[in-house]
């Protein structure tokens, strides 16, 4: 309790703008639901031949999986709040359409009959009759979305919308941090349950006050949204950084906004933890961000599709550059010394138990152990697909988990072996034995900054600034700095600007 505690004070401010975040996002998707779904129930009662195919229509869109709609809408939408509103929306119809329909057609026919007799036309009818007496239940759709988004509202951080998820998020990749965690599912179980008493009392008002209490409702309800817009100039910034999941690339795109802002009068915004390597090239492809901290051998195998031809880093990183200006027209600049290649790892126990010195030496012992990987080592070449065919390693049983997982599934005995990358703070903390990799499976896995051309034509002073972290930052000092951020509870924007600082690249 005293360690949740402590992170709840460490993390106030970002609690506050995280709640904030996540409570816009939700309403907006909200609102949006209700301008769709109410008129068009309403529609589908005088159309009651079409009423039940279209509202088949919301109940398939919200039986398909919320990350896969968001990975869908990347490319059309980019990264951010406009595709994470677009799929909550969605899953919010179903519920306030059904009820809208439900509650309309429920209304007593004799009371229908008599509103018509006394002279009434359809849209009096509907006005003056049914939806007074069906807005409790219209209301208690609108109830029954809001609860519905506002739990799906912590995946859209996957993407870069904020909200409550990146806590949750944040916590899974520093190693199932059960407190992080806490911190983010506490807070949105809670503006769930609140949500849903305050319209809990604006469907019990509606039996009274009809209609004027969802006027009322959605009235309020656009003053919270707008009400941030009102006080704020909006300026957009002139970069946006992006980064994937993890606290390695937070420090790095600190650095690169750091350097960027103290050698130009550029506005830098940053995007963390968007999640894997497909997200945030996608993001980069159609514009959402600028710049992203990619890796040489993930260029050549995951975007181009090929195989490093040679072990050089400097042969891999000529090759990646190359391959991606051509392929599309991206600038990757000067790549930083350390290596953060994959490695197949397991504890100093179980190394010692079967004698395991390389990947190869898996193969006398594959039926007995487990391995635990992440989805994308998994599918890649350079990863378990490579171990296969190059080291004919085939494990009796293979689990897939987030990254953030594997180490403590590892450290618990739930699995044997892992994939992890050499710079990760854990390699420190539990002191993991790392296989030999004698056939080169994985190439070399330099970070550098990758950005698309016409960014660089526009800002062309980013190539020099960003190049002076070129043959910069090993392997050690890599891992220490993840290992501040990880365990020692330190920010990326400080271990970032203390670095550099160390460096010289910064004023004290």
């Amino acid at each position: 309790m005293n360690e949740f505690i402590d992170v709840f004070q460490k993390r106030q401010d970002v609690l506050l703008e995280t709640i904030w975040e996540h409570l816009q996002i939700s309403l907006i998707a909200l609102i949006i639901a209700i301008i769709i779904a109410v008129p068009l129930g309403l529609l589908l009662t005088r159309y009651t031949k079409i009423a039940e195919p279209i509202i088949g229509v919301t109940a398939v869109l919200q039986t398909i999986p919320s990350l896969a709609v968001l990975a869908f809408l990347i490319p059309f939408f980019g990264i951010g709040t406009t595709p994470a509103i677009i799929a909550l929306t969605a899953y919010g119809l179903l519920p306030i359409l059904r009820n809208t329909y439900t509650g309309i057609k429920e209304v007593n026919p004799s009371l229908k009959e008599a509103a018509t007799g006394m002279g009434m036309n359809s849209f009096k009818r509907l006005t003056k009759v049914e939806l007074p007496i069906a807005m409790p239940v219209i209301m208690a759709g609108v109830r029954t979305s809001m609860v519905l988004i506002v739990g799906t509202t912590t995946i859209a951080a996957l993407i870069g919308a904020g909200g409550l998820g990146e806590l949750i998020l944040l916590g899974i990749d520093r190693g199932a941090d059960i407190n992080l965690i806490l911190l983010g599912a506490i807070p949105a179980a809670l503006l769930a349950i609140l949500l849903d008493v305050i319209l809990r009392g604006f469907e019990f008002i509606s039996k009274r006050a009809g209609f004027k209490s969802f006027v009322a409702m959605l009235i309020i309800a656009v003053l919270v949204v707008a009400t941030p817009f009102m006080f704020n100039g909006g300026k957009k910034a002139d970069l946006v950084i992006g980064g994937k999941i993890g606290s390695e690339p937070a420090i790095l795109i600190n650095m690169y906004k750091l350097l960027i802002e103290n050698e130009t009068d550029l506005d830098v915004e940053l995007k963390t933890s968007l999640g894997k390597t497909a997200f945030v090239f996608s993001a980069l492809q159609e514009g959402s961000i600028d710049i992203y901290p990619e890796f040489t051998g993930t260029a050549i195998v995951t975007h181009l599709g090929g195989k490093a031809q040679s072990n050089e880093p400097k042969e891999v990183y000529q090759q990646a550059k190359e391959g991606m200006q051509e392929e599309y027209d991206m600038a990757f600049l000067q790549p930083m010394k350390f290596n953060n290649t994959y490695a197949v790892t397991t504890t100093k126990e179980l190394a010692e138990e079967y004698d395991l010195q390389s990947i190869g030496d898996l193969n006398k012992v594959e039926d007995q152990l487990t391995a635990g990987f992440t989805l994308e080592f998994k599918d890649r070449y350079d990863g378990y697909v490579g171990m296969q065919e190059v080291y004919n390693v085939n494990f009796a049983n293979v689990v897939t988990m987030e990254p953030g997982i594997r180490q403590e599934a590892l450290s618990s005995g739930e699995v044997d072996v892992i994939d992890a990358y050499a710079t990760d703070s854990y390699m420190i903390k539990l002191d993991l034995v790392t296989l030999d990799d004698p056939k080169n499976l994985f190439p070399p896995y330099q970070g550098a900054p990758l950005l698309r051309e016409e960014t660089l034509m526009k800002y062309p002073e980013l190539e020099e600034i960003l190049n002076q972290l070129g043959g910069k930052i090993t392997d050690d000092q890599m891992r220490q700095m993840n290992y501040q951020v990880d365990y020692e509870g330190k920010s990326p924007e400080s271990v970032a600007r203390n670095y550099l600082t160390e460096q010289g690249l910064l004023d004290k």
